[in-house]
C-alpha cells in the first residue's frame, strides 16, 4: 500500500524542517483523531533523535489503542537541497499492528518566496493483499487530514517560539546590538522583537 502527499507550505524550509522533527508538532497534526504518550523514562524529546522510541497510541486522545515504535533515521543519499526524515517503526499492538511493514518518509526542500515543498510517502503492508485493500482508504483519508493540518499550521512555524534555541540566539544578538548602540541617538528606531505562536507541536 502506498499513500502520497505533495504540498506547498507557507513557511521557510528551516521552519518546516524544525517542525516535522518535533513530536509536539506531530501531536498537533494528528489531533483530534490520535495522540500518543511516551513509554520511555525521559518522556518525549524536543526533536526526534535517530533510533527507536516506544509510544502508547491514544484514539481520540483518550482511548488506549496499543503500543507503537517510532524508529527514526535521517537518510543522506538524497538530492542536494532536500532534507528527509524516515520512520521505519510501526505498531506493536493494537489496530495498527495489522501492518507488518511500515516505511514513512517526509522530505522538504525550499521553494521561491520563502515557501517549502513538502513530500510525504507511506509504504505499508499487512502481508495480505485483501486486507491492504481494505486498509488503504481509511489510511488515505487520515493522510489527507494530516495534509490539511500541515497547511493550516505551517504559517505559524515561521516564527521562533519563546524558549527555543533560535529565539535565545536572536535575543542574545539583539542584546549585544543594544549594548553596542548605548550611546546612539535615543530617537533612532530599533528592530521589532520577534513574536509568534508557541509550537505545541507531524
Amino acid at each position: 500500500m502506498r499513500v502520497l502527499l505533495k504540498l506547498t507550505l507557507d513557511a521557510p524550509v528551516d521552519a518546516v524542517w524544525r517542525a516535522i522533527r518535533s513530536p509536539a508538532v506531530l501531536r498537533e497534526v494528528i489531533t483530534p483523531w490520535l495522540d500518543f504518550a511516551s513509554l520511555e523514562d525521559g518522556g518525549l524529546p524536543t526533536t526526534w533523535p535517530e533510533g527507536r522510541h516506544r509510544l502508547r497510541a491514544l484514539a481520540f486522545r483518550r482511548v488506549p489503542a496499543g503500543e507503537e515504535v517510532v524508529d527514526i533515521s535521517y537518510p543522506t543519499s538524497i538530492p542536494s537541497g532536500v532534507r528527509m526524515l524516515r520512520d521505519g517503526g510501526g505498531a506493536v499492538t493494537g489496530p495498527l499492528a495489522a501492518f507488518s511493514e511500515w516505511d514513512h518518509r517526509m522530505a522538504v526542500s525550499p521553494l521561491p518566496g520563502g515557501r517549502t515543498l513538502y513530500r510525504d510517502r507511506l509504504l505499508a503492508s499487512s502481508g495480505a493483499p485483501v486486507l491492504d485493500a481494505a486498509l488503504w482508504y481509511p489510511t488515505w483519508l487520515f493522510w489527507q487530514w494530516r495534509g490539511a493540518r500541515l497547511r493550516a499550521l505551517a504559517p505559524t512555524w515561521s516564527f521562533d517560539p519563546p524558549g527555543t534555541a533560535d529565539a535565545v540566539d536572536a535575543s542574545a544578538g539583539a542584546a549585544e546590538g543594544d549594548d553596542a548602540g548605548a550611546g546612539a541617538d535615543p530617537g533612532a528606531s530599533g528592530a521589532a522583537p520577534t513574536t509568534g505562536r508557541t509550537e505545541t507541536a507531524a
